[in-house]
């Protein structure tokens, strides 16, 4: 809608513009034909003069009166504002014009743009400083609030309340307010706030028991006021105060007193608390012992019921093992003595047989050698008559005996430079000489 106004205005200006220079072309070529006349000389032929379009001029600047006059009847109101009409004839007109566009009288209505938005009053160097820095500006901070407090010593207070207008109130304020109302009614009703309550309370009671309870009342006080006004109060800040140097001094030795004296409480409580949570320890280890003890009771108790219980049937079993036992032992003497006995049976078995044994192998010894003696004796005498016919018979049996040590044995047919002449000789004296053998062997 801004561009449609502007085009208008454009327009218009465009047509005023347009008339105005149909005009002074015409009136420049007038000018020009007078002067050629002034100056023609007798015989020359006059220049015709060229009429000045009036009529065409005229009727350009009245129809651009009409695009003009219906850009000066929009009026565009922004976001965030809130404009008043104010009459020429009949002065405000009751209602808020709100964003948007809206349409006035041009020439005898204009509007006045309230800006509609959270402002913000602050006193003392805080934030301000930024905001400077971004836009470059050298601005001033704000002073702190100065107020006394009931002692009469000065404070200074920072404070911050954001607040904004009603927009349904605009034309209420434009009648009523000095204007601008941020500049010329916000801090004075602010610091009067402020001033009538602090007095109420001493310095230690604002600067820390009850600060809080400051704030609120000087927030309600404020927005009480401003309320009638038309000024809608969000939130009242007390961001800082400044004490005396003197009673900060003061002040800050006292708090660090009780600082020390809270501490030391705390430690006391805590020191306390231990030796409360040690009695109640060693009273949980007293009832723990207690319970165990009596635990321990009562299980041996139960243990001593149930050994009871138990022997009831443990006694006839024992009494029956000890049946059993003796019985078994009983059976097992009468099985020892039994073995004994046939241990002792089969010994004498065993020796009679050990006898009848030994008495069998001695007389088959006995005619094994008996028998043996007269096969020897037998062979013998066989074997000397044989050796008796044929005295060779000894070479060629030490020939046989030698023939695995000599491959070749010369024996002289008459058997001189032998070793086995000796021997020979040996053999057939005691052939000679040998007694028969006995025909039975003594009994042994």
């Amino acid at each position: 809608m801004l561009l449609i106004k502007y085009l208008l205005m454009a327009f218009g200006i465009a047509m005023f513009g347009s008339a105005a220079a149909i005009l002074g072309y015409d009136l420049y070529l007038t000018a020009m034909a007078r002067r050629a006349l002034a100056q023609l000389q007798p015989g020359q032929t006059a220049p015709e003069e060229r009429e000045v379009r009036w009529r065409v001029s005229v009727g350009l600047a009245l129809l651009a009166w009409a695009p003009i006059l219906l850009a000066m009847s929009l009026v565009v109101v922004p976001a965030g504002m809130g404009g008043v009409q104010v009459s020429q004839v009949s002065g405000t007109l009751v209602g808020t014009l709100y964003p948007g566009v809206h349409v006035v009288r041009p020439f005898v209505d204009r509007v006045v743009l309230f800006d509609t938005r959270d402002q913000l009053f602050t006193t003392g160097a805080v934030e301000d400083h930024a905001s400077a820095a971004k836009t470059g500006a050298a601005a001033a901070p704000p002073q702190l609030m100065k107020v006394q407090a009931k002692e009469g010593l000065t404070l200074g207070l920072a404070i911050t309340v954001r607040y904004r207008l009603d927009p349904r109130r605009l034309d209420y304020i434009l009648n009523n307010l000095p204007q601008p109302v941020e500049k010329e009614l916000v801090p004075p009703i602010v610091a009067s706030s402020w001033r009538e309550l602090v007095p109420n309370y001493t310095v230690r009671e604002v600067f820390a028991s009850k600060r809080e309870e400051v704030r609120e009342r000087a927030a309600e006080a404020i927005t009480r006021k401003l309320a009638v006004d038309g000024i809608v109060v969000k939130e009242v800040m007390l961001r800082d105060i400044q004490l005396p140097p003197e009673y900060a001094q003061g002040l800050e030795d006292l708090l660090l007193k009780e600082q020390q004296n809270d501490r030391m409480g705390v430690e006391t409580d805590i020191q306390q608390k231990q030796v409360r949570i040690a009695e109640l320890q060693a009273e949980a280890v007293k009832a723990q012992q207690v319970k165990q003890a009596e635990g321990q009771a009562q299980v041996r108790v139960l243990q001593a019921k149930g050994e009871a219980d138990a022997m009831k049937y443990l006694l006839p079993l024992k009494k029956q093992q000890i049946e059993q036992t003796r019985l078994e032992a009983q059976a097992r003497k009468e099985a020892t003595v039994q073995s004994a006995e046939a241990n002792a049976q089969a010994k004498v078995i065993d020796s009679k047989a050990e006898m009848e044994r030994r008495k069998l192998l001695a007389e088959a010894e006995a005619e094994r050698i008996r028998v043996t003696a007269a096969a020897d004796a037998q062979r013998m005498q066989s074997e000397g008559a044989v050796l008796k016919q044929n005295p060779l018979l000894i070479n060629k049996i030490i020939a046989e005996r030698l023939s695995d040590k000599l491959q070749i044995m010369v024996v002289p047919a008459d058997g001189r430079f032998m070793f086995a002449n000796d021997l020979l000789r040996g053999l057939s004296m005691g052939n000679h000489a040998a007694p028969a053998p006995p025909d039975d062997p003594p009994n042994q």
